[in-house]
């Protein structure tokens, strides 16, 4: 028999690593403040209110960075300087402009190659990005150029007491943990977000700030890659993230057929629709209405959830919602232990009487 101590089993021999002597010049907190399509992506504002909190903690600036055209604009009235001052009244104390024709479309290259570029020039100490699909294509690409750590798909940012390293807490093996990581050896900390899991600060139009317009080295304007068209796919306008009223439905509606309850409410409602990846892997509705860890994250100011156990990998995705209304048979199903109001019933005898009682009150 073969005896294995479990200690040794899961250790992971690796060189040492010698921390930088100048580790202590890296110096405040910088946000990556997504814009694509002529707006900024909601992402970046609310990193910016975790940000501020973690700047508040370590005692330094706060800074974003706007990565554009200012010919991206629809609206010829507003220009990169008008979006750079929005930043500022949700919270940066700086924002490094950089405004070229060359980042009108988003390129991996390009736009990694300008970010890293600025990150060595000004030596922050931490970098924050969302995980949004353009955040997971280029800032990998970042962390690898500057040698340094990332942890993916954080749903929490803390500091750590005692030397200041900031804590990373994202779920792991399989989402059934959260794990906090810390990067203690390399600069910059950086860490993408999930969306809708930070809060953004209140506007203030009366703050302060600098905008730092930056002409950056033309060789890092130069793409192996050429965009020759960028269309939206109809399934792609799936607006979950910014719905205020969300009605997902889950395996409890047994079939797709089911999802016409859904439809129903959400119209009333004037809701978005949204499932559980139980749902979307039986096939009875498509991906990019997914709500959780593989999906997207919401955080509406109702969530009616009808038929849907509560799964982690789905109460990852949707838990920051202000009022959450669980429909489901099982009295015992994890979604209850977050719901504001759970209801104990089949969805199929609870949903038609409240989209009666409904619309009997939009008759009135």
């Amino acid at each position: 028999m073969l005896k294995i101590d479990p200690e040794s089993a899961i250790s992971i021999e690796q060189d040492k690593v010698a921390i930088p002597a100048d580790l202590g010049s890296w110096s405040g907190v910088w946000v990556y403040a997504e814009f694509h399509r002529g707006r900024l992506a909601p992402v970046g504002l609310e990193l910016l209110g975790a940000g501020r909190r973690l700047a508040d903690r370590r005692g330094v600036e706060l800074a974003a960075v706007l990565l554009g055209s200012g010919a991206d604009l629809a609206d010829s009235t507003t220009g990169l300087k008008d979006i750079a001052a929005e930043l500022i009244a949700y919270g940066a104390d700086q924002v490094f402009l950089v405004d070229d024709p060359a980042l009108a479309q988003f390129s991996d290259d390009i736009y990694g190659s300008v970010l890293a570029e600025l990150i060595g020039a000004h030596q922050p100490e931490i970098v924050l990005a969302g995980s949004t699909a353009i955040g997971r294509s280029f800032i990998p690409r970042v962390a690898t150029m500057l040698a340094t750590g990332l942890t993916a798909n954080c749903t929490d940012l803390d500091i750590r007491a005692q030397d200041g390293a900031l804590l990373q807490t994202r779920p792991a093996f399989g989402d059934n943990i959260m794990a906090t990581i810390i990067c203690p050896h390399c600069r910059p900390q950086m860490a993408t977000v999930r969306p809708m899991v930070m809060k953004p600060l209140p506007r203030d139009k009366a703050r302060q700030g600098v905008i730092v317009e930056v002409r950056p080295d033309p060789a890092r304007l130069r793409s192996r890659t050429t965009v020759l068209e960028s269309v939206i796919a109809a399934l792609d306008q799936v607006n979950l993230a910014e719905a205020d009223i969300v009605v997902a439905g889950g395996r409890g509606l047994e079939n797709a057929e089911g999802f016409a309850l859904i439809r129903q409410l959400a119209d009333i409602l004037g809701a978005a629709v949204a499932a559980s990846r139980a749902a979307v892997d039986s096939g009875w509705i498509p991906y990019p209405h997914q709500v959780g860890q593989t999906g997207k994250t919401v955080g509406p100011k109702v969530y009616i959830a009808c038929g849907i156990s509560g799964a982690i990998q789905h109460l990852v995705g949707m838990q920051s919602a202000e009022t959450i209304i669980a429909i489901n048979r099982d009295p015992a199903a994890p979604i209850f232990n977050v719901a504001t109001y759970g209801i104990v019933g089949d969805v199929f005898k609870v949903l038609p009487k409240l989209i009666k009682r409904l619309q009997e009150r939009r008759a009135m």
